[in-house]
This record gives C-alpha cells, sequence and structure tokens, in this order.
C-alpha cells in the first residue's frame, strides 16, 4: 500500500507571497480558484451514491448529519442550518455537528479534533440510529474526532460517508462512501479554509439541494416550501405563487400566502377552491 500524503499540507505553488502585490494576489487566489469545480467534477459519482443513499434512507424516516472540526464543521453547520427556512423541513432533519460545540462555531477549541471519543458522544446526544446517514468532513482526511465516530458508526449499522481533500486518507477508507475532491496545495500553504473549504461547500450544496429535490422539496425550480421569514421571502413566494395560480394581482395572492404560509400549500387550496 502506498504511503499517505498529505496533498493539502504540500508546499504552496506561488513563492514570496509578501512580495507580491494585491492585484497579483487576488489575480492568483482566483486562479487557483477555478481549479475547485474541475475536482469536484471529477468526484461526481461518489457524490451520486451519497445523495442516493441519503434520499433512501430520509424517505424511510432517517436524519442527515454533518459532523467536522474547524472549517469543516462550521461547512456543515451552515449548510444544515440552512435546509428548514429554504425548503421547510423540520430543524433536525439535518444536523451539523462540530467538534467543541457551539463554542468552536466562532472560536478556536484547542485539542477537540483530536478527541476521539467525543464525536460519537456529540452523535449519541442526538440518538443516532441506523435509518440516519453521517457524513464526515476533514479536508485532511486525519482528523481523529471525525475518524472515529464514522468508525463507531459502522460497527452499529449506521451509514457512513465523507467528504476530504486528500486520496486514500483514513477518513476515506473509514467511510462506507468516500468522496475525495483533490483541489492540491493551497496558495497560503496548508490553509485548507481555501480552496479545500471552497469544495466542501460545493459538494454540501449538492449534497443537501439534491437531497432536498429528491425529498419532493422543490417543484419545477421553486423553493415553494420555503419559510417565509422576512420580507424579501415573503415578496419571492408571491411572485412564484402568481406564477403558480397565473394572476397578476400582487395584493390577493400576498393574502393568500400569509394565510397558508408557503407557496405550495397556497397554490393547492387555490387550485382546489
Amino acid at each position: 500500500m502506498a504511503p499517505f500524503t498529505r496533498i493539502t499540507e504540500q508546499d504552496s505553488n506561488y513563492r514570496q507571497l509578501q512580495d507580491m502585490s494585491v492585484m497579483e494576489v487576488l489575480t492568483s487566489i482566483n486562479k487557483e480558484d477555478q481549479t475547485v469545480p474541475v475536482a469536484v467534477a471529477a468526484a461526481i459519482n461518489d457524490i451520486e451514491k451519497v445523495v442516493s443513499i441519503a434520499i433512501e434512507k430520509m424517505l424511510q424516516g432517517g436524519r442527515l448529519f454533518y459532523l467536522g472540526a474547524g472549517t469543516s464543521g462550521r461547512l456543515g453547520i451552515v449548510d444544515a442550518s440552512e435546509c428548514p427556512p429554504t425548503y421547510g423541513v423540520p430543524y433536525g432533519l439535518v444536523i451539523g455537528i462540530i467538534a467543541g460545540g457551539e463554542h468552536a462555531i466562532t472560536n478556536a477549541v484547542e485539542n477537540a479534533e483530536d478527541d476521539t471519543h467525543q464525536g460519537w458522544l456529540d452523535l449519541q446526544a442526538h440518538n443516532i440510529n441506523p435509518n440516519d446517514v453521517v457524513i464526515g468532513l476533514a479536508a485532511s482526511g486525519t482528523t481523529p474526532y471525525v475518524i472515529s465516530a464514522l468508525q463507531k458508526c459502522n460497527e452499529n449499522g449506521i451509514t457512513t460517508a465523507s467528504i476530504s481533500c486528500n486520496p486514500g486518507s483514513p477518513l476515506s477508507d473509514a467511510a462506507k462512501f468516500p468522496i475525495e475532491v483533490v483541489v492540491g496545495p493551497e496558495f497560503v500553504t496548508g490553509s485548507t479554509r481555501m480552496k479545500s473549504g471552497t469544495a466542501q461547500k460545493l459538494v454540501l450544496n449538492m449534497i443537501s439541494t439534491a437531497v432536498m429535490i429528491g425529498l419532493g422539496r422543490v417543484e419545477d425550480n421553486k423553493m415553494v416550501n420555503m419559510q417565509l421569514t422576512n420580507e424579501k421571502l415573503v415578496d419571492r413566494g408571491v411572485h412564484m405563487l402568481m406564477k403558480q395560480i397565473n394572476s397578476t394581482n400582487y395584493e390577493a395572492a400576498k393574502a393568500l400566502l400569509l394565510e397558508h404560509g408557503s407557496v405550495k400549500k397556497a397554490t393547492e387550496a387555490y387550485l382546489g377552491s
């Protein structure tokens, strides 16, 4: 077996960054960022496997968990937190967990990612069970908090997946459905909040969006189940509803939308009347 190499820790392809002009720094970062979607595209077959099993499990009553540390953990929490307002699903259907707990969302928690017991304990606090799917997030693919949790999930018959940016990592070995997005060395050596973080964000967007479509939370190309939590979203919902029911009366559509709470329910009420 070939030795595991952390490509994410290899030296940047750029040198003497402090001597670059601001324009050189920005254009170089942008040049590197343009390689990320290509790397994601190479992993689509593996992403499809994760989405398919997640839809299957969630249609049977399961949940989707994201588990990570540092930037990876924060990205998982962002993606999970946006599912209820965007798609009208209950809080707790998609759950983000970060090493170190809520405090770690905005602050570094020393050594939290090295704890080989807490990840499983954090999942148990949510009554994790074989109906659920757990996706471990770690750009390096070596985070003990995540790896050990996925190993415990495997022992307990819980479906596991992973997103990492190094090929053949220990995290990939621990996951039944590994996703590897190999973006290469970072612009600032080892700064995986950059290309690696972007790659993870893109993959999380793909997973949650495709899952929600698979769960029937999107109709045509519209977020018909979104929560009406502010005036911008109410206005968006009114325009969606007007198209759905072929109406030009903004105020009447708004009243109907606010009465029923979502574009989908308002449409069904109108067409059923």
